[in-house]
């Protein structure tokens, strides 16, 4: 492992997310909360205190090369460490009792989870509250495109990190050099977040509000500084621009590029934004019949069918209702969804309808295999052939999805304080990087009575869903620290 590139990279990391809290900072000197500013100014000082040294490391005679088990060295570590810093504002404000307690809201910031140990929304700290939401902004798009849209050439290879920290069926590599590419991509994702700012703004949200939940949506993350989410506004136009917001913002990133140029023929031929949009408008059809009995109304049942569905397979997890008081085949519904998630190369969570796709195509041809044992067929998307072990690859992560799901729902159950439903869902969100589940952890509750064991737990699980399992187990294997 190329150590001292590593360690410089970390470095780099913690002085961005130094910088990232700055705005926060100043939302705090606007509002003058006493405990605000000082708390984030603290933060400040300690991520350039270990930043600056970490990034000023001597080079000596070490290659600028990253390989690849130094991209997963960095974005395994790198997540961790700003989680761990990234909660340092919500501990100095005493906004949150423990530092267990701070981390897991960081990490699920950072995750863009949305699931919170949050009580008290009273306490005037409206800078970190502000940091809170923006923590989503920063992971929603990932921490590491960020770093290289700022700093391209910090190092020479920076496929191995994007690969790392996005490693899902495709990679959104749209320009020649991948710095380029992380400004793209930036550039859209800031633009469609200051079109939604205005967008809530025109609806009647303060300046403050409005940039809370674009953020919050952008990066499909959900966090609120209201109790009650988005319920809080009442407004149905409120909803329905978060509504279309959280679909866009689960939508392929590279669609939105290819339309910029005007490559109308390769968005309309992508099968996965057609599945997408038809899973959307089947759930939101369906859910409306299923719970029609409980608002009495179809015209009601379909706006609250709507914000869910848009809200839990973009895996943002904002609420205006509470699922739980919802039939059982409703919340069988959600539960799908959660698993489903949006799509590659977007800000969405969940397995991805890309995956979704193919395990069913892989599905159809072992079965038309049986009875015809000699016909070799292809599994194609977007009229392209894929290989063979692109295939095993999306068998294989579906297959570790499932049993980290599992195996995380039986950690969490040790600690003995929920039932199974809300055990097993509270694994489910966290990987899938949703936000609430059902029973205790439903979008009317909280993480919070959870033990500091379940809840180490649980921000493991998220971070694992967030980085699609492998750079966090990467991690765990020894041939990684060899010669470190």
């Amino acid at each position: 492992m190329n150590k001292k590139l590593v360690i410089r990279l970390l470095g780099a990391l913690l002085l961005i997310e130094a910088a990232c809290m700055v705005p926060s900072l100043l939302i705090a000197l606007i509002y003058r909360d006493p405990e605000d500013a000082p708390a984030i100014v603290w933060s400040i000082l300690l991520m350039l205190a270990f930043g600056l040294p970490m990034h000023l490391l001597p080079r000596g005679n070490t290659a600028q090369n990253l390989h690849a088990k130094d991209g997963f060295a960095v974005v395994g570590l790198g997540w961790i460490m700003m989680s761990v810093f990234g909660g340092l504002p919500f501990y100095f404000s005493h906004l949150l009792p423990t530092f267990v307690d701070a981390v897991f809201e960081s990490v699920s910031g950072f995750t863009t989870t949305g699931a919170s140990v949050l009580t008290d929304f009273e306490r005037p700290l409206h800078g970190v509250i502000f940091w809170r939401s923006f923590t989503h902004w920063i992971g929603g798009m990932g921490v590491l495109v960020l770093t290289l849209a700022l700093l391209p050439k910090l190092t020479g290879r920076t496929a191995h990190l994007v690969r790392a920290e996005s490693p899902g069926p495709t990679l959104s590599k749209l320009l020649p050099k991948m710095g380029d590419s992380a400004k793209v991509l930036y550039l859209i994702y800031a633009a469609l977040t200051v079109v939604m700012i205005a967008a809530l703004m025109i609806c009647g949200l303060s300046p403050y509000d409005a940039a809370v939940h674009a953020m919050g949506t952008a990066g499909t993350g959900g966090f609120s500084n209201y109790g009650s989410s988005v319920g809080a506004f009442n407004s149905l136009a409120v909803e329905v621009v978060i509504t279309v917001f959280m679909l866009l913002f689960a939508v392929n990133f590279g669609l939105y590029y290819r339309m910029l140029l005007g490559d109308w023929k390769s968005v309309v031929r992508n099968e996965e934004i057609k599945w997408f949009l038809c899973i959307v408008a089947a759930a939101m059809l369906i859910l409306a019949v299923l719970i029609l009995p409980v608002y009495h109304s179809f015209g009601a049942a379909l706006r609250y069918a709507s914000f869910n569905v848009a809200t839990v397979i973009s895996t943002t997890g904002y609420a205006i209702a509470d699922y739980n008081l919802w039939p059982a085949a409703a919340k069988m519904i959600i539960v799908l969804l959660m698993f489903i998630g949006g799509c590659v190369s977007s800000t969405g969570g969940g397995m991805k309808v890309m995956r979704i796709i193919i395990l069913l195509k892989a599905a159809r041809r072992e079965v038309r295999h049986t009875f015809q044992p000699r016909n070799v067929q292809k599994i194609r998307m977007d009229g392209r052939g894929l290989e063979e072990d692109a295939v095993y690859q999306i068998v294989t992560f579906s297959v570790v999805y499932m049993l980290l799901v599992l195996f995380g729902a039986f950690l969490v159950s040790l600690d003995g304080h929920f039932d199974l439903e809300t055990n097993l869902t509270a694994a489910l969100t966290c990987v899938s990087n949703v936000g609430p589940g059902l029973g205790a952890v439903g979008p009317a509750g909280s993480f919070s009575g959870y033990s500091p064991y379940a809840k180490v737990i649980l921000s493991l699980l998220m971070l694992s869903g967030r980085l699609e399992m492998f750079p966090m187990l990467v991690l765990l294997h020894p041939k990684l620290w060899q010669k470190f």
